[in-house]
């Protein structure tokens, strides 16, 4: 993308994320959007499908991230471990726009339509990751359901981070993942066996509601 657009593609997203968060999701048009950010309600929809999606930049880049971890890890590794290491590869990411994702995850949270659109983006999220685990020998169902609770394990982790930013998000992280294990590890073995795996959103909030990829940056 030329530096220009990508510029204006910043001030959009700055500009709508204020106007979330003073007029709230619902009373917000595309055209005020525009107007706050100094440009024409045409040269919005060049860079945003919806007022929706303009919070959602940067996930293309994220997947890309996430799957170049799953890849990238031990063959010997289990896949809680694989998916442990990669979500700890786009921690950096999250560093960087924490000014950008903490607001934002509030904003998503509030605002059924965003919730939605956030459920969707991390299920196409998920399945991008669930097929990488594939691709290492993890059958379906066994990828999936350990996708589903790394992404709510990571969910968490990024609240916690969010409600005390003197708290260390690696560190916030790692404790979710080991707690996931502790959990796994007291369960009964055998159970649920070759069951099928119902894939939904993690009951936690979706995974897309707090991280941002990165085309959504601070302007």
């Amino acid at each position: 993308m030329p530096r220009d657009a990508a510029k204006v593609r910043r001030r959009l997203q700055a500009a709508a994320l204020e106007l979330y968060q003073e007029r709230g999701f619902d009373a917000t048009t595309t055209g005020d959007i525009a107007t706050r950010a100094g440009v024409t309600e045409r040269t919005f929809f060049r860079h945003f499908p919806d007022k929706k999606d303009v919070l959602f930049d940067g996930q293309e880049t994220l997947r890309d991230l996430l799957t170049a971890g799953v890849r990238a890890a031990p063959a010997d590794a289990a896949p809680l471990d694989v998916l442990r290491q990669a979500l700890l590869g786009i921690v950096p990411l999250l560093e960087a726009n924490r000014p950008i994702a903490a607001p934002r995850a509030e904003i998503i949270q509030a605002t059924p339509a965003l919730r939605e659109r956030a459920g969707a983006k991390t299920a196409w999220l998920s399945a991008a990751v669930s097929a990488e685990l594939r691709q290492r020998g993890v059958p379906a169902p066994v990828a999936d359901l350990a996708v589903d609770v790394s992404m709510a394990a990571f969910h968490r982790a990024a609240a916690q981070w969010f409600e005390d930013p003197a708290l260390d998000v690696r560190s916030c992280v790692e404790r979710a993942f080991s707690d996931l294990q502790a959990l796994a590890a007291a369960l009964p073995q055998g159970m649920c066996r070759n069951g099928p795996v119902r894939r939904e959103s993690p009951a936690s909030g979706p995974f897309s509601q707090v991280v941002a990829g990165d085309g959504f940056e601070p302007s």
